[in-house]
């Protein structure tokens, strides 16, 4: 039974993966990298519904917000955007969402669209810290205003305000729970993404929690995984065929986790595995697997905090530059009173 409920939730995020890759921006999808046929084929239809939007938008005298996220397949953009365009729909307003799935130069290109089409404010998630300041150069020269979450900019004076997690203390939360768990230490593997500032800040938590524990960790091992669920796993097999003793295994964000433990499945271990949401499909898995832990996050609070920061700040309301969302750990102590069916 444990492991046709591992296998079923991992092969739901996989064909939710496939399905939405050539879908309209910000659906369910997976591949960081999709191939070249897809992405062309993908693109125009994107490009028709966003321009229709933004003049539909205009022409009826209602507000024009554009949105971009890191990558929009990943579950928790996908609550986060709607959060965000729940708030601007109530408003009567209009939420224009591009996709650049974890490309820097694609969500320039796409950034540069949507201010050819004319909106008039900006919620930005950049894919990579500094390569995002030529998109914000563009938004500030055509007087757009934007609003960060999630991941901070390279250089914030860019933004109005910004609402996201507490990064560095979802990592923290985990490491301390793994020192709890393992007082002895051992060889530990790190699945990371170096661009993106949010899973840096975690890693950064999760490392500085196992150093002032004093137990002894030694990472073997660490891979840029993207936030990709797919490429975690291929990532963390080849890990996994040169460690196969390691005693847990730490993921940027949940995605990444999930693909760690396809990995750790196929080959038959059982390390402690740590990802970073709070995702129903890893909390519905941390009584029955070798999951052990998230760093909980909630993208609805993200989501409607910054969408309601930005009209007040339209409204003439003076707004906080830095918004910190709480973070916690959930595991199988505790998920009972989060629920499994949704998120946090």
């Amino acid at each position: 039974m444990k492991k046709k409920l591992i296998s079923a939730i991992l092969s739901s995020a996989m064909v939710l993966s496939l399905l939405a890759g050539c879908a309209a921006p910000v659906a369910p999808a997976a591949t960081s990298e999709p191939a070249a046929a897809e992405t062309e084929a993908a693109a125009p239809a994107e490009e028709a519904t966003d321009e229709a939007t933004a003049e539909d938008a205009g022409s009826e005298g209602g507000k024009v917000f554009g949105y971009t996220c890191m990558d929009g397949t990943n579950p928790f953009f996908v609550a986060l955007e709607g959060a965000i365009r729940e708030v601007v729909e109530s408003h009567g307003d209009t939420l224009v969402s591009v996709n650049p799935l974890n490309d820097s130069n694609t969500q320039i290109d796409q950034v540069e669209d949507l201010i050819s089409k004319g909106i008039d404010y900006m919620f930005v998630n950049p894919v990579d810290a500094d390569g995002i300041i030529p998109a914000l150069d563009m938004l500030k020269e055509a007087d757009i205003p934007m609003f960060g979450f999630d991941t901070q900019v390279g250089d914030m004076s860019y933004l109005v305000s910004y609402a996201g997690s507490d990064n560095y203390n979802a990592g923290y939360v985990c490491g301390e729970d793994l020192a709890k768990k393992i007082p002895d230490g051992g060889d530990i593997l790190v699945l990371d993404s170096p661009t993106m500032q949010s899973v840096t800040d975690r890693i950064d938590g999760f490392m500085a929690a196992i150093e002032e524990s004093g137990v002894k960790f030694n990472v073997v091992g660490q891979q840029d995984a993207v936030g990709n669920l797919q490429v975690a796993q291929e990532k963390c097999t080849d890990l996994l065929t040169a460690h196969p003793d390691v005693v847990a295994i730490m993921g940027g964000n949940d995605p990444t986790a999930l693909g760690c433990l396809a990995a750790a499945e196929a080959a038959g271990v059982s390390p402690l595995i740590y990802g970073v949401d709070g995702s129903p499909d890893v909390k519905a898995l941390l009584k029955d697997s070798a999951l052990e832990g998230t760093g909980a996050q909630s993208p609805m609070t993200i989501g409607k905090t910054i969408a309601e920061t930005a009209y007040k700040w339209i409204d003439g309301e003076e707004v906080e530059a830095f918004i910190p969302i709480e973070t916690f750990l959930i595991t199988a102590d505790n998920v009972d009173e989060y629920g499994t069916d949704g998120w946090q």
